[in-house]
């Protein structure tokens, strides 16, 4: 659905209401539907009984039938009496996009905060539209916990659905609570954190292999990872840094999920660097990062220091790094200023210079040039510096050991003036 005025909600720019429809049917296809045939209607402003409009619904149900098609999705957010009057017209199964992104998510989540986290937004989802179910719903209900033989079936259910909304608040806060627990203990052990974030299907699940080995799930089909997953990265600095992968985000992401997955996406608000994943060889990838800006800002992680990774440029030759840098954040707040590094997760092609880059820019125990001088028989912070730092030059002074180096500023402080100086 597009609107050529500005009732019916933001319109979509050029090209853009194909690309959402496009979108729409990789995620059927995700769910496992086969998609039969497309519509793409442009009006003035929605219509509220229908969205759609009379016309188009006896058009819709003509091709419905001719198709024998099992289900109707619709790219817009459907209100409870449109999902019901277009179902009775239609005589099919019509569901909105925010109910088969829900779909999708019921089917990826593995782990138990998953599963809590997509029925909550289910549950908040189904609350509003119990009222459209027809006549099943409008049964007395009698006998115990039902507030006596007058109630009907349908405020037995919403009390029940509500019932259920808050325990599964509760069981999040609850998750919530471990997470703060378990990053207080991380940080008792004073580690960065990168989160990888970026638009479904931009790679972020293939560059976290890459990265640390982890063997996660990496799928073209859209939202294939739900469960964050966290593993350690070495630097090439030796810096230890800890690196999680997040659910993908989707151009009008339902506000029930963001609200639902606030525990997972908590993860991103205490990130010390983001790698914002782009899929530049993507048509709209402009579109895709202003999608995911947005929601950075949402959950307030907008001014953490931000690096662009520009994924899958072995499809993109002669990329100009720096004006599609310019082309995607512009002026963008605060990531405007964000530096970019060009790769290709799957081939490893650019893996040096975005771990370099992550080196750089990485705003935790910065490192730091010195040369230190240590006894030959030091051999224990000797290797200490190897391990934890990067030996530029070593040179041999009489009885020591003269090394100029990079380290953590951390280190560079457990070493006195006698052993560290200015390289």
């Amino acid at each position: 659905m597009d609107w050529k005025s500005r009732r019916g909600g933001d319109p979509f720019l050029p090209g853009q209401a194909e690309e959402s429809l496009e979108e729409l049917a990789e995620l059927a296809a995700s769910a496992g539907a086969t998609i039969a045939g497309r519509i793409l209607q442009t009006r003035d402003a929605p219509e509220a009984a229908t969205l759609i409009g009379r016309g188009k619904v006896l058009e819709l149900a003509q091709l419905g039938q001719s198709l024998d098609a099992d289900l109707v999705i619709f790219d817009r957010d459907l209100t409870p009496t449109q999902q019901r009057n277009l179902e009775r017209e239609v005589r099919r199964r019509v569901i909105d996009r925010t109910q088969l992104i829900l779909d999708i998510f019921a089917r990826r989540a593995r782990t138990r905060e998953g599963r809590l986290q997509v029925e909550l937004a289910q549950l908040n989802y189904l609350l509003p539209r119990l009222a459209g179910r027809g006549t099943e719903m409008s049964r007395l209900g009698g006998g115990i916990g039902t507030r006596g033989p007058g109630e009907t079936q349908l405020e037995t259910d919403r009390r029940r659905i509500h019932r259920r909304i808050r325990k599964l608040e509760q069981d999040l806060e609850n998750v919530r609570a471990g997470r703060a627990l378990h990053r207080q203990k991380r940080q008792s052990v004073p580690l960065p954190t990168i989160a990888l974030v970026g638009y479904t299907n931009a790679g972020k699940s293939t560059l976290f292999n890459r990265l640390t080995d982890a063997g996660v799930l990496a799928d073209a089909r859209m939202f294939a990872t739900l469960d964050p997953t966290v593993r350690p990265l070495t630097l090439p600095s030796r810096r230890r840094a800890l690196v999680s992968d997040t659910v993908g985000f989707i151009g009008n992401l339902p506000t029930t999920l963001v609200k639902a997955f606030r525990a997972t996406l908590e993860e991103v608000r205490e990130a010390t660097l983001i790698l914002h994943v782009v899929d530049a060889s993507a048509a709209h990838a402009g579109a895709h990062t202003g999608h995911v800006l947005k929601v950075l800002s949402e959950i307030e992680a907008a001014a953490i220091p931000q690096l662009l990774v520009l994924n899958k440029v072995d499809r993109v030759p002669n990329l100009d790094v720096e004006s599609m840098r310019l082309r995607l954040l512009g002026a963008t707040g605060g990531a405007a200023s964000a530096r970019a590094v060009a790769i290709a997760a799957l081939t490893g092609q650019g893996m040096d210079r975005l771990l370099d880059a992550v080196d750089e820019v990485l705003p935790f125990d910065p490192l730091v040039r010195t040369r230190l001088r240590l006894p030959l028989g030091d051999g224990a912070r000797i290797a200490l510096v190897h391990e934890l730092g990067r030996v530029l030059e070593t040179r041999y002074d009489g009885d020591c050991c003269v090394m100029d180096v990079e380290i953590p500023e951390s280190l560079r402080r457990r070493f006195d003036a006698s052993v560290a100086e200015d390289a």
